[in-house]
This record gives structure tokens, C-alpha cells and sequence, in this order.
């Protein structure tokens, strides 16, 4: 096993911070404890209105640790013996939840793919119209995992937009889920956090005044406007989604840890981007019982299987400004 010091650990924690968080709230922390390093969770930096079982936030995590392994197989190591602790772990004095422990090895004379992780974002614009290269794409990402279902048919994407319009609609008029999501969301560059965490601006691709709109759509006129019918089509993402050279389905094994799933979750979207497709989650049709059913039952999800994310992929209709929004990386090493 591999000593661990500060100094060895934190370029890595540097690439692992990269991997994709809920609504991009960054709860993952490490700590070494002897010859193991011990991923925890921040119990501040939850959204418990959203995803009130923790399911994303275990995912979240996942996603970091998939990450620091990536970034451990550039330099020759690996991870060894990773040990879960249960969801429900209590926290510990620092008032950080344990999440799993793992000790690092050498990982031989093994050549690693080298994975997009700098370049991966979210693409919230529109896409261009899908093409040869794109249908190429997608069937090199659909042989590349078994894990994946991918929905090209026009007529299909048009359905299922409609749907994701639909389940955020639903979530959209529990005023409570509107607060949660507005909290971590940075719709003005004078935001003290915008370069740090959440959802700025410049990620969801708005202007200034589409994000001072999205403020005041989101926040007080939201239920003036829903009862006189605006609210939705305000906040319809219907034409993006349509847009999408395809939807592609996550799914995994009924009642797999969302541990295991965030690994997955982080390396589908890499092989998305390894494959020259931008890509965005469509977390609605997941997070909404009668959509990911649908979804599941319409588009050869198999039995005993479960849809962990929806994306939407492409090619962007304009070059991506590729700017990554993340806490510093000392700060993740307590």
C-alpha cells in the first residue's frame, strides 16, 4: 500500500473534483487516516427537498471516487479495497458522514485510456442537427457499455420532451423544491460563490437578462404566472431536448448502491464525450416515477434494471466555453 501524505494526494483530488455533483453541490471530502484515505460527505451541502432519500448525493460521491481513480490510473496507482459504509452512517465528531474508505496500490505497467475528464461539462444550448457523424457516435457509444439504451427516433424525442416539460412542471409548483433549487443556483456574477459551486449562469448557458428573468419566473411571479398558464411554457425545455441528436437511458441493477452507480454515472458521460457527443443530464425523467417507468417500459430497459439518469447528446449548434465551477481543492482534504 501506498503511504499517503498531503502532497502525494492532492493532484489527484484536483481531477477528482472535476467529476459531475448534483446540481453541483461538491459534498465529497477526504481524509487520510493512516494508510487509507476516507471519502466523507458534507451534511451542509445536500438537497434534501429534491433527493430526499440521498439517493443523488451518494451518486455524487461515486462520481468523485470514480474520478480520483481515474486520476490514480494516469500516475500508476489504483484504488485497493474499497469499503462502503451504509447509507445511513451517522457522522462522525467533525460532523462529516463517512462514505467509504480505500487504500492506494500500484497498478503495474498497465496503460490507462486517457479520459476527457478536463474537457466533460454540462451542455445546456441547443444542438446541431444530428448527421452521419453523430449517428456514428452513437453507435460506437451504444457497443462501448451494456448499460446504456439510446432513443434517436424524431418522433420519440419529440414524446419525451413533452414528458421532461411535464415532470419539471411537477416539481416546479412545490415551492419548497423552487427555494431549494434558487439556492443553488448563481444567476449574477456578484454572486459570492459563482467561480465556487452550484449552478452559475454561464453553466446553463443564460444571458444577464434570461438569468435576472430566471429569478423572477423561479421566485415571486412563479405562481402568478402558472395560474395563468405562462409558467410552463417559461420553462419548457422542450426545444432543447428536441434538438438532441438522441436520448440516452442509464440503467443499472434494481437496488445497486448509488455508490456504484455514480462510478457508472461519471464513466457513461466520459465515453459520451470520448465519442465527440456533448452531453447534459435530463435528471426530471429520472427524478419522476411515471416518466422513468415509461421510459423504462417504452425503450427496452431490461427487466430488473432501473434508469439511474437520462441524457440528452449531440453535437453543440456553437463551440462550448468550457469553465469549470469548483470549490478550491484544499478545501477538500480535512
Amino acid at each position: 500500500m501506498i503511504d499517503l501524505t498531503p502532497d502525494l494526494l492532492l493532484p489527484f483530488i484536483d481531477e477528482a473534483r472535476l467529476a459531475p455533483s448534483v446540481h453541483n453541490i461538491q459534498p465529497t471530502r477526504w481524509r487520510i487516516d493512516e494508510k487509507r484515505l476516507c471519502l466523507l460527505g458534507d451534511p451542509a451541502r445536500v438537497i434534501p427537498v429534491a433527493d430526499p432519500n440521498g439517493r443523488d448525493w451518494r451518486l455524487s460521491h461515486g462520481a468523485s471516487l470514480e474520478g480520483l481513480g481515474l486520476a490514480l490510473s494516469q500516475r500508476g496507482l489504483k484504488l485497493h479495497n474499497v469499503t462502503r459504509h451504509d447509507q445511513g452512517a451517522l457522522p462522525g465528531p467533525d460532523g462529516l458522514i463517512p462514505v467509504a474508505e480505500v487504500s492506494l496500490i500500484s497498478a503495474g505497467i498497465e496503460k490507462p485510456v486517457t479520459e476527457p475528464v478536463t474537457t466533460r461539462m454540462s451542455w445546456r444550448g441547443k444542438f446541431a442537427a444530428p448527421d452521419r457523424e453523430a449517428a456514428k457516435a452513437l453507435e460506437d457509444l451504444a457497443s462501448s457499455r451494456d448499460d446504456l439504451e439510446i432513443v434517436s427516433d424524431r418522433s420519440m424525442l419529440r414524446v419525451i420532451a413533452s414528458m421532461a416539460d411535464q415532470a419539471g412542471l411537477q416539481f416546479l409548483r412545490d415551492p419548497d423544491h423552487r427555494r431549494e433549487l434558487l439556492h443553488w443556483m448563481r444567476l449574477s456574477p456578484a454572486h459570492v460563490d459563482y467561480d465556487l459551486d452550484g449552478l452559475n449562469a454561464r453553466a446553463m448557458n443564460l444571458s444577464r437578462p434570461e438569468a435576472w428573468a430566471a429569478g423572477l419566473v423561479l421566485g415571486p411571479l412563479f405562481r402568478a404566472l402558472d395560474a395563468i398558464g405562462l409558467a410552463k411554457p417559461l420553462v419548457s425545455e422542450a426545444g432543447t431536448n428536441r434538438s438532441a441528436a438522441a436520448l440516452v437511458l442509464l440503467h443499472r441493477p434494481g437496488g445497486e448502491d448509488p455508490l456504484i452507480s455514480g462510478c457508472a454515472f461519471y464513466r457513461s458521460w466520459l465515453a459520451m464525450e470520448r465519442f465527440g457527443l456533448s452531453a447534459c443530464p435530463v435528471s426530471v425523467l429520472a427524478d419522476w416515477q411515471p416518466s422513468r417507468d415509461a421510459l423504462a417500459q417504452r425503450h427496452g430497459v431490461p427487466q430488473g434494471r432501473e434508469i439511474v439518469s437520462v441524457f440528452r447528446v449531440g453535437k453543440p449548434a456553437s463551440a462550448p466555453t468550457i469553465k469549470h465551477t469548483r470549490l478550491p481543492t484544499n478545501a477538500l482534504l480535512v
